[in-house]
């Protein structure tokens, strides 16, 4: 499996082996063992599988709140996706710095978010259909999100305002000014050598 470094060192992009012959593919989606290999040790509980019809549709930014934060192992099974990460952890150096980068049926690639991250995304094309892995319960009290425009995140996305398909919810979530500190972000030896040496951006590892 190919991970490829991102401006967040938690958050990871990932491409697993595929096999292709003449029948068609067959790859190891996710295994437990090759993802903890490579410092990934989340135990999942439950897989969510959404269909968006149209091009321009978009999902997020949304996390929830501890106790019920979660890690996500996203990846798209039909069609193609920009897929955003925000950071949301109080104190961090790269706080509402964000990556932005494309996920596709066609190149085969994940990203984990660990909990501390907003997540979202536009669909690039029509029917396109995501899955993605939890390691907590959905819990409607605990569900929360970021404004997909907000000015102060300066996301790129690829779609004009007034042509994105949203829900009314999403449409409405708070600016990232007007969140609480649900999550603290908590520094290491790494951390110090990386992040806090790349500073606030948005890069697009893609």
């Amino acid at each position: 499996m190919q991970v490829i470094s991102s401006h967040f060192r938690d958050v990871k992009l990932l491409r697993p082996m595929k096999h292709v012959d003449n029948r068609g593919f067959f790859s190891e989606a996710y295994s437990r063992r090759a993802y903890a290999a490579n410092g990934i040790h989340t135990e999942f509980v439950q897989d969510n599988h959404s269909l968006s019809r149209k091009k321009g549709v978009v999902r997020g930014l949304h996390f929830q709140r501890p106790p019920f934060a979660q890690a996500k192992l996203v990846r798209v099974l039909r069609g193609a996706i920009f897929d955003v990460v925000v950071d949301i952890r109080s104190g961090s150096p790269t706080y509402g710095s964000h990556i932005a980068t494309v996920l596709s049926a066609e190149d085969w690639n994940q990203i984990f978010i660990p909990a501390g991250f907003a997540h979202g995304f536009c669909t690039l094309q029509c029917e396109t259909e995501i899955l993605y892995k939890v390691d907590a319960y959905y819990s409607p009290d605990h569900e929360a999100g970021i404004r997909w425009n907000d000015p102060a995140l300066n996301i790129a996305w690829p779609i004009a305002e007034h042509e994105a398909e949203l829900s009314d919810k999403d449409r409405n979530l708070p600016l990232m000014c007007e969140l609480g500190a649900d999550f603290a972000y908590e520094p290491t030896a790494l951390d110090a050598a990386g992040e806090a040496a790349t500073g606030a951006g948005s890069p697009r590892p893609d």
